[in-house]
């Protein structure tokens, strides 16, 4: 029941009820393992207020689940937000996952002089042993300080964006090319918007080649076990399963009506500016796709794929106008433009966790979720042990290991020599 009081300890502490939590569960619950799940609001609220009414995943039904449970959609679809929240909560529900909804972790700290920790929380205090910060990648929406409020520019971030109209009359600029901002442009651009669309450095695979979606593609060339390369830049993916799918190409956008820009620079007296990196961010995309191309061709022809040729997919199509020539400035009110969409992600918020964990700039210290400090762990972060960490499918094998370390831990504090015993 939601209303009785909390325990007052538990074995592991997992804070945050969405993929994370819910696939860390899993593993702890299948190990034997005494644990509690709370989550502030409800299982993977997330998916269910912070996105767009028409967002889909990202990926096909059959790739984007977890082990031993399939969505209740055709295996090639591509589940909305709706019936992603609900494969979550039904998959607590399958393992019989203890989630308390509806409590927030306010505080977490290390036990002076014994071992463990203490929680305090919106429905009282908990100890555990170990504790999951499993409160995923997406945490605090990130808005740069460009554009002051005093421009009189309706503003908010992709986490706040619903619908088109949710949007006052006039043209709007999206700030950021990855999957949520060309998504939501090309959704603003359907319902006859002028759009306005800044893209920075990304990376877009094609949505499917030669028969194959992308994510099959990136299984079989072993690029979702990619490590992060310390102290490199990772650029956004571009990627859409919205329409059934198909493969993010910018140029394809502007030719139907929507005006790319480089990344958005600065705001003075009205009007914006943007860097002239345009040309050069669409080249650098269009050579990731026409390299993974070459992977995946070289990769069917050594193994005697017979999967059907695919010429017309290495056509690139010539600049557009707003290509070759560039915007470098746009007059907000002469372009007649009233909103503003950030579509430019997200910081890490762990205020709540006081341990000596974290780097100057609030990002976690860990190996392979493992945090600085015993005992506490993190998972769901991006590239937290390889490229799909962050995905549902990518978290079920992070969380595996997580639960496996922890199991390992609990095994050496319950070893007591034999003479200790004998005594």
């Amino acid at each position: 029941m939601q209303d009785t009081p909390l325990p007052e300890k538990t074995g592991v502490l997992v804070v945050g009820a969405g993929q994370a939590g819910i696939a860390m569960s899993a593993h702890l619950g299948a190990a034997g393992i005494p644990h509690l799940v709370l989550e502030r609001a409800r299982i993977a609220e997330r998916w269910r207020s912070e996105r767009w009414d028409s967002l889909v995943a990202n990926g096909p039904a059959w790739h984007d689940r977890f082990p031993g449970m399939e969505f209740s959609c055709p295996p090639e679809a591509f589940p909305g937000k709706e019936e992603v929240a609900d494969y979550m909560a039904a998959f607590a529900g399958k393992i019989g996952a203890p989630v308390r909804c509806g409590v927030e972790v306010t505080s977490l700290t290390r036990l002076k002089d014994r071992p463990g920790f203490r929680a305090e929380t919106s429905a009282g205090v908990v100890e555990a042993d170990y504790v999951v910060a499993a409160t995923g990648p997406f945490q605090r929406p990130v808005i740069p300080q460009i554009v002051p409020e005093s421009a009189g520019i309706v503003q908010m971030h992709s986490t706040g964006y619903r619908n088109p109209d949710q949007l006052p009359e006039g043209a709007v600029l999206v700030v950021g090319a990855g999957s949520s901002g060309s998504q939501i442009a090309d959704e603003l651009n359907r319902a006859g918007r002028k759009v306005y669309l800044s893209v920075g450095p990304h990376e877009r695979p094609p949505r499917a080649y030669r028969g194959r979606d992308f994510v099959w593609w990136l299984g079989v060339l072993n690029k979702w076990d990619m490590e992060a390369v310390p102290g490199a830049d990772h650029v956004t993916i571009a990627v859409s399963g919205a329409y059934g799918g198909r493969t993010m190409d910018f140029r394809r956008l502007a030719g139907e009506g929507i005006v790319l820009t480089g990344r958005t620079e600065s705001f003075r007296g009205g009007v914006l500016q943007f860097a002239p990196d345009l040309a050069g961010n669409i080249a650098r995309g269009d050579a990731y796709y026409l390299a993974l191309l070459d992977e995946a061709d070289a990769f069917a022809a050594r193994n005697g794929l017979t999967l059907p040729e695919e010429p017309a997919a290495r056509v690139i199509g010539p600049d557009p106008d707003c290509v070759a020539h560039p915007l470098r400035e746009l007059d907000l009110k002469a372009a007649n433009v009233t909103s503003i969409i950030w579509a430019t992600g997200f910081a890490f918020d762990f205020g709540w966790l006081k341990i000596d964990s974290f780097d100057e700039r609030g990002a976690p210290l860990h190996q392979r979720g493992a945090a600085r400090e015993p005992g506490v762990y993190f998972l769901g972060l991006p590239w937290q042990t390889r490229r799909g960490s962050s995905f549902i499918w990518g978290v079920w094998y992070d969380a595996k290991y997580v639960a496996d370390h922890i199991e390992k831990q609990r095994n050496y504090l319950h070893y007591t020599p034999a003479s200790e015993g004998n005594a």
